[in-house]
């Protein structure tokens, strides 16, 4: 039963979560309907929710399901503590009639008088006693089981209300579900029509995301370059030249992995990391050397640890960048619109240093979040906490 609880209650986390993401989801990706995404852009939004929704009908039915199993072990107990009880209260009974047979003072001493010695008398009057506390204990335990079963059946009556409430709340999911699903059909069919020029458009925007990721490798190169210069060592050496202040700092980069906050105050994840095949035109292949992180119009970006603004790239087809060092780590944030940092500026963990890119004619506001270590990329996911 203990373990049955804990899992309802990582379900019920679990089921807040997505429902919180959704409604994350709807805010950053689909309020603003006065805007004009592109069919590229409203499908990707569409199925990221889609798969939201899925995985938590999916949760829901899960709970639905141990609901049922914890309200038939419920059922049971209650079966059992009825027994009980009507088994407590015929013994009772028989012993009230019993005692009222002998109730008389009279019939207790003549037991008393016709033992055969002392001892024999004792023991008598020590089963009197017993058998008079055994009543109480009777009454008592009649009592525990009243409540006992009072408590299973509230229990009972609650699960059931709960489940219900499960049950209803997953229609409407399903309803919702099957309301994109069909939205996501018809954008598909329109895209059908012309996956050329969608293949050409996913190209253009893999080839503007690998052009800053060439020009922050070179920076990282360049760094490390330095590092070894400094050091009095060869330039062409691949690791890092740390100082010992800057060994620190690596260190405890290190010590918070997986507790890193957000480079954003909320967001919802539109590309996760690694290479992967478009969810549209299945013969692109997207590759990503961070992710994607959908935010609320004018939100800050924030540094995710302590460390020092090592650059900031400025390019002619796009927006601002800043990159900033952490020993031999980089955290690279990408498509600001606005950059409150400079070169050289010492940063400490959620510091605004910039603000997002709106998109002014989708309403889209998209940072890209990457991490390196020295001039190979790392999975943010396995470094911010929750994502």
């Amino acid at each position: 039963v203990f373990s049955q609880s804990k899992k309802q209650q990582e379900l019920e986390n679990r089921r807040q979560e997505l429902r919180i993401e959704i409604e994350q989801i709807n805010s950053m990706l689909f309020k603003n309907k006065s805007k004009e995404k592109s069919q590229l852009s409203a499908i990707e939004d569409l199925n990221h929710k889609i798969n939201v929704r899925s995985n938590l009908i999916k949760v829901t039915n899960q709970q639905a399901n141990l609901l049922t199993r914890e309200i038939g072990v419920n059922q049971r107990e209650i079966t059992q503590l009825r027994e009980d009880l009507e088994t407590l209260k015929n013994d009772y009974a028989e012993m009230i009639v019993h005692s009222y047979k002998s109730r008389s003072e009279q019939s207790r001493v003549m037991f008393l008088l016709s033992s055969n010695n002392f001892q024999q008398a004792y023991k008598r009057l020590q089963y009197i006693k017993q058998y008079t506390d055994y009543q109480k204990e009777q009454g008592e335990n009649i009592k525990i089981k009243t409540a006992e079963l009072k408590v299973a059946n509230t229990k009972l009556l609650k699960q059931k209300e709960d489940k219900q409430i499960l049950i209803k709340e997953n229609n409407a999911a399903q309803a919702q579900l099957e309301i994109e699903r069909k939205q996501q059909r018809e954008i598909m069919a329109s895209i059908q029509k012309d996956v050329k020029t969608y293949s050409n458009q996913i190209k253009q925007k893999q080839q503007e995301a690998d052009r800053i990721d060439r020009e922050i490798e070179k920076l990282i190169r360049e760094a490390i370059a330095k590092s070894n210069t400094k050091a009095g060592k060869s330039s062409s050496s691949k690791g890092f030249s740390l100082t010992p202040e800057a060994k620190n700092l690596a260190a405890s980069f290190v010590a918070n992995k997986g507790k890193l906050p957000w480079p954003v105050e909320k967001g919802v994840v539109k590309l996760k990391y690694g290479d992967q095949p478009h969810p549209i035109v299945k013969s692109a292949t997207i590759h990503s050397n961070g992710v994607r992180i959908a935010t609320s119009p004018g939100a800050e970006v924030k540094a995710v640890f302590n460390g020092e603004v090592y650059a900031i790239i400025v390019q002619k087809k796009g927006n601002p960048t800043v990159l900033v060092q952490h020993g031999n780590y980089f955290t690279a944030y990408k498509n600001l619109s606005k950059v409150y940092v400079k070169k050289g500026d010492k940063v400490t963990t959620r510091q605004a240093i910039g603000q997002v890119f709106t998109n002014s004619a989708t309403g889209d506001t998209t940072l890209s979040f990457s991490i390196f270590k020295e001039s190979t990329t790392q999975n943010p996911a396995s470094w911010l906490y929750k994502m």
